[in-house]
């Protein structure tokens, strides 16, 4: 079998250039270079070096992906007729994708590899920068990049930014997370006679005209967690801060137990949030119920009983496994399948074995509503429920009758069973309509509250008090309150 040899023309020009590297290139019959734009190659033309260049390549495709795919492809087919070098710039498993592909090629037998040296960019990279990596460093690939790869506290190098178009896709990305000036650094032709470093806010970072494919963008890491708020490990370090020995005795001396309640009240305002389609407000109550997670898993850690990674594993293990239509190779083609899987897979995670009580696990102590909610809910699964609405409402006509008769004839008891009978058959017609009951409380009940305020509020710009006004009077005020909501 052939051979394919993957040297590295450096990151430099031709006096930074290895001088071993120099001698097998000098030696090989067949050479091909990913492409001629490099600063070396003129100098190896001179010396009478001949290069087959994959530059066609990258005019046909509109992606890099298909053009390393096909540069490989092609390297592939010429070294089953002989011998083949590829040259390629900087070091070949430096941020060299069609090296991986050839890399795959040779694991599958299809090829012979053999890789040789090259001087990568980040040394001459670091030594431009006067950085240590030893600190904490990122290689980032520009046209790939997320949020979510970043880590703010560390050097940040991106390479793959070679024109302004790509440094525009780069900057938008890191203004998700850093500050729209924040000084990030454009460092052009490390190491050679050419070296450009400049500094700009990163606004401006796709209006420098050094950027080309010599062009890496350093972002040096934030100096204080005012600059870092967009990241998680910020906020996780202020909830450690609150809950340690020179923070906040409030928080010091919260509990599971203790925060309970605030669990409750902040989820239920960003319910408030969402009904109101207030994106600022979903943002701020979001943060809320963020705080209250965050402030259990500290208690938890400081406990020794849990930590955030274990609350972050569970869940993501959960989602993965009882998602097996996307993560898995069973087929769902709608919402109702998807369901039917979940519970399928609950139960079985659950062990749930026959003759154990069916509602057992359905009880919420919070809400009598909801836990009513679940019941018929679970109930429903193994088929005790109406077959459709008209039933259930006609189950309610029945119940509202029998409340109705209690009211005449029976007793506090008997009267306080009936109606509760009555508002379980309106959860039960609020499952057919798939409406969330506990829902449509907190919603009537915030409703009332708002109308309300605006009674109290014409009642005090009246002067007056409320037992000066009758209750038609007081009604007037409620229905425009109603009025103005609607928008008349």
């Amino acid at each position: 079998m052939n051979q394919l040899t993957v040297i590295g023309l450096g990151a430099a020009d031709f006096e930074q250039m290895q001088m071993g590297v120099y001698k097998k290139i000098k030696a090989a019959k067949k050479i091909y270079v990913r492409t001629e734009d490099h600063p070396v190659i003129q100098d190896l033309k001179l010396e009478g070096i001949e290069f087959t260049s994959f530059d066609d390549v990258y005019i046909k495709h509109g992606s890099f992906g298909p053009v390393y795919e096909e540069i490989a492809q092609r390297l592939i087919e010429a070294v089953s007729q002989e011998d083949v070098m590829y040259a390629v710039p900087g070091h070949p498993l430096v941020a060299e994708q069609t090296v991986q592909h050839l890399i795959e090629a040779d694991q599958n037998g299809q090829i012979k590899l053999v890789i040789e040296g090259g001087q990568s960019f980040l040394d001459p990279i670091f030594g431009a920068l006067k950085i240590d990596p030893i600190e904490g460093f990122q290689l980032l690939d520009g046209t790939s990049m997320s949020i979510h790869d970043m880590n703010m506290r560390q050097h940040i190098l991106i390479a793959q930014v070679y024109d302004s178009f790509s440094a525009s896709e780069v900057k938008l990305t890191l203004m998700e997370k850093y500050r729209d000036d924040y000084p990030v650094t454009i460092v052009t032709a490390a190491g050679s006679s050419q070296e450009s470093l400049r500094t700009v806010p990163l606004y401006e970072l796709d209006q420098a005209a050094e950027i080309n494919n010599l062009t890496t963008v350093y972002v040096p890491p934030v100096e204080s967690d005012e600059e870092a708020l967009r990241d998680w490990t910020t906020f996780r370090q202020i909830i450690a801060t609150l809950r340690g020995p020179d923070g906040c005795p409030w928080d010091q001396k919260q509990t599971h137990e203790s925060l309970k309640k605030y669990l409750l009240e902040e989820a239920h305002e960003f319910l408030a949030a969402v009904d109101a389609e207030d994106d600022f407000a979903m943002v701020e109550e979001l943060g809320d119920v963020l705080l209250q997670v965050f402030l259990h898993a500290q208690i938890g850690e400081d406990n020794g009983y849990f930590t955030l990674e274990e609350v972050l594993a569970s869940i993501s293990e959960k989602m993965i496994r009882r998602h097996p239509h996307v993560f898995g190779d069973v087929t769902a083609e709608d919402a109702e399948t998807v369901v039917a899987n979940w519970e399928a897979i609950k139960k079985q995670e659950k062990g749930n074995v026959d003759g154990e009580p069916l509602l057992k696990n359905e009880y919420s102590p919070y809400s009598s509503l909801q836990t009513s909610y679940n019941y018929q809910k679970k109930a429903a699964t193994v088929g005790f429920d109406w077959p459709n609405a008209d039933e259930a409402w006609k189950k309610f006509t029945e119940e509202w009758q029998e409340f109705h008769d209690e009211i005449k004839q029976g007793n506090e008891i008997s009267r306080t069973d009936e109606f509760g009978d009555v508002l379980f058959t309106l959860v039960n017609i609020a499952r057919f309509y798939k409406i969330s009951p506990e829902e449509a409380m907190l919603h009537a009940n915030e409703k009332f509250a708002r109308r309300f305020h605006y009674v109290e509020q014409s009642v005090a710009k009246s002067g007056k008090t409320f037992s000066d006004f009758t209750l038609e009077q007081l009604d007037a005020f409620w229905n425009e309150a109603k009025q103005i909501e609607k928008g008349e």
